[in-house]
């Protein structure tokens, strides 16, 4: 009976061995799913330039701004290294700088009001170990009113039980990669949840020209006809069933690194909301 407790205990000392710590948690949030140097590392002759991670770019000129991601590397005058542990959360989940000034869009605030306490802890340790890069970014230049807050303040957002489940993708495609902040018809007033959930048509200008997010719902327009697996294979490498290449800003070079039970869980929550048409 002895032995069998001695066991039992290495096992669970093995199993604790192999959790995540917080900063693990965090380097996986912040490099895979959420792809934050998609907009936040800029971009060299071959990609993204990963030597000066996270250390700002010019993400998008259009009609109603010139949106330049910042500096968020721990570098204490151009990035967010004087910054507190709150005032990190506080801008990544409500939009608001140390100075109380509003983070504008691109940013999906109304997205990440929705992460949980945990993960939002473990994306700013994550940050915290960032190498520092000297770099001043100029200030985003907004032509349309921001909003004097994106909501009430946050109080306590529960974890979300991993697994391939439909509330894991729902939380894994809402709050932490944002997939229907570019994959829902834009209305007046953002992206249409309410209506256009996933049914994709919001333009992106670069330099391949002008991208349009595709449908993503369980329509024939959208996913319907595909597999899982081919859903799998264009989130993580642009590649179409057919062999040709998506456009970005997806960031697939991310995305690729994703744990294959969390595409699933994105790909199982992608067939559970409603079938809808391309927007015309």
């Amino acid at each position: 009976m002895f032995g069998r407790l001695v066991t039992f205990g290495i096992a669970l000392l093995s199993l604790g061995a192999m959790a995540e710590t917080p900063q693990e948690r965090g380097a996986y949030l912040v490099n895979t799913v959420a792809a934050c140097g998609n907009c936040h590392t800029p971009f060299g002759p071959n990609g993204p330039d990963m030597s000066k991670a996270l250390s700002g770019r010019l993400v998008t000129k259009e009609e109603h701004f010139d949106a330049y991601a910042p500096n968020i590397t721990q570098d204490k005058k151009t990035g967010i290294g004087g910054w507190t542990d709150a005032q990190i959360a506080k801008a990544i989940r409500e939009g608001i700088r140390p100075d109380g000034s509003i983070i504008g869009p691109p940013m999906p605030m109304g997205l990440y009001r929705g992460l949980s306490d945990t993960d939002l802890n473990a994306m700013v340790t994550y940050l915290r170990t960032v190498k520092p890069v000297n770099k001043v970014m100029p200030k985003s230049i907004y032509r349309i009113p921001l909003p004097p807050a994106y909501g009430p303040p946050v109080g306590h957002v529960a974890d979300v039980p991993e697994g391939v489940t439909v509330e894991y993708g729902a939380y894994l495609a809402g709050p932490v990669a944002h997939c229907v902040e570019c994959h829902s018809t834009p209305g007046p007033m953002g992206p249409d949840w309410t209506n256009a959930l996933g049914a994709g048509g919001m333009p992106f200008a670069g330099p391949w020209g002008i991208s349009v997010a595709p449908n993503l719902t369980p329509h024939k327009d959208g996913i319907r006809d595909l597999t899982d697996a081919q859903v799998a294979t264009m989130i993580t490498s642009g590649t179409r069933p057919d062999g040709s290449k998506m456009f970005p800003p997806m960031g697939y070079g991310y995305y690729a690194q994703m744990k294959p039970d969390d595409v699933a869980a994105i790909v199982k929550y992608l067939r559970s909301i409603p079938a809808l048409p391309n927007s015309k």
